[in-house]
C-alpha cells in the first residue's frame, strides 16, 4: 500500500489505516446503531447523575463531588472514542488523519489515567468516612476537596503530556494501526526510525501513573478492613455497603485496562477478532455505562433524589 506523504516532512504519512474495521464491514450499519445507542445512553446516564447531584444540596458531599468528576471523565473518554469509531465504521477507506489520531491518543490515555486517579481519591474518601467519621468534614474540607479535584484533573494531563512529547516529535512512514482507535504504542510502531526508548519511558511512566494511586487504594482498604473488624456485625455491613459501588467500579476498570495493556504489549493473534474488538472497547464503554448506574441506583440518597427528579419530570 503506497503511503500518502506530506509536503512539509518528506516520508511522513498523512493518514493511518485502521485495519480492525475490515472484519466489521458486513455488519457496519447494525454496529453503527449499537455504538450510537451506547453513546447516547452514556451521555444521558452521566448527565442525569450530575444534574441530580447538582440540584440537591443534601448531595453536595465530597463523595458525590468525586462521583461527578468520574461522570465527566466518562463522557470525555467516550466522546474521544465513539464518534470517531462510528465515522470510521461508515467510511469506505477506514482511514483517519495522523493529526486526529495523535489527538485521540492523548484524549484516551489521559482519560485512562484520570479514571484511575479519581477512583483512588474516592477510595481515600471512603477510608476517611469509615475510619474517621467524627472528623470526616474537618479532614475532607472544602480546601482539601479542591486540591484533590485539581490534582486528579491536572496530574494525568501534565504527566502524560511530558511523555507524549516524545511521540509528537516522530516522523511516520508506516500507516497501519490494527485497532478501532489510536493508542500510543501502535502509533509509535509506524515511526520511520526505531525508538525503543519510548516503550521504556512508557513503562516508567506507568509506575508514576499507577503506583501512587495503587498505594492509596490498598492503604485505604487495609484501614477500612481493620476498622470494620472491630465493628458490630450490623455496623460493619452498613460501612461495607458504602464501599460496594467503588469496589465494583475499581474492579471493572482494572479488568478493562488489563485487557487493553495486554493487547497493546503482546501478540493476541490467537484470540478471536470479535473478542479482541470487544475487549479493546471494554475499558471505556463498560465503566461509562456501569458507573452512573452503580452510583445512581447503588447509593440510597442519590437513588431517592433520582426518583423524585424523575417523578417531577413526568409531571411537568
Amino acid at each position: 500500500m503506497e503511503a500518502v506523504v506530506s509536503s512539509g516532512r518528506p516520508g511522513t504519512v498523512l493518514t493511518f489505516t485502521m485495519t480492525a474495521y475490515a472484519v466489521m464491514e458486513n455488519n457496519k450499519h447494525g454496529l453503527f446503531t449499537v455504538f450510537l445507542l451506547l453513546y447516547l445512553i452514556i451521555l444521558t446516564l452521566n448527565t442525569l447523575l450530575i444534574t441530580v447531584i447538582h440540584q440537591n444540596k443534601e448531595l453536595h458531599q465530597p463523595m458525590n463531588v468525586f462521583t461527578c468528576m468520574l461522570s465527566v471523565n466518562e463522557m470525555y473518554g467516550t466522546t474521544a472514542l465513539l464518534p470517531a469509531v462510528m465515522a470510521l465504521l461508515m467510511s469506505d477507506t477506514h482511514e483517519t488523519s495522523v493529526k486526529w489520531c495523535l489527538a485521540q491518543v492523548y484524549f484516551l490515555h489521559t482519560y485512562g489515567c484520570a479514571e484511575f486517579f479519581i477512583l483512588a481519591v474516592m477510595g481515600y474518601d471512603r477510608y476517611v468516612a469509615i475510619c474517621h467519621p467524627l472528623h470526616y468534614h474537618s479532614i475532607m474540607s472544602y480546601s482539601k476537596i479542591s486540591k484533590l479535584v485539581a490534582l486528579a484533573s491536572l496530574y494525568p494531563l501534565i504527566l502524560f503530556a511530558c511523555f507524549y512529547a516524545l511521540t509528537l516529535n516522530l516522523s511516520f512512514c508506516g500507516k497501519v494501526v490494527p485497532k478501532l482507535y489510536c493508542v500510543n504504542m501502535e502509533v509509535v510502531k509506524n515511526s520511520c526510525s526505531s525508538v525503543p526508548y519510548i516503550s521504556i519511558v512508557g513503562l516508567v511512566l506507568i509506575v508514576f501513573l499507577i503506583v501512587p494511586q495503587l498505594v492509596m487504594i490498598v492503604f485505604s482498604y487495609m484501614q477500612i478492613a481493620r476498622v470494620c473488624g472491630k465493628l458490630l456485625r450490623e455496623s460493619r455491613g452498613s460501612a461495607l455497603k458504602t464501599c460496594i459501588p467503588h469496589i465494583v467500579s475499581l474492579l471493572n476498570y482494572t479488568i478493562g485496562s488489563l485487557f487493553e495493556v495486554i493487547q497493546t504489549r503482546f501478540n493476541m493473534n490467537h484470540v478471536a477478532v470479535d473478542a479482541r474488538i470487544f475487549l479493546s472497547l471494554y475499558f471505556i464503554i463498560i465503566p461509562s455505562v456501569a458507573n452512573p448506574v452503580l452510583y445512581g441506583l447503588g447509593t440510597q440518597t442519590v437513588r431517592n433524589s433520582l426518583y423524585v427528579q424523575c417523578m417531577l419530570m413526568s409531571l411537568a
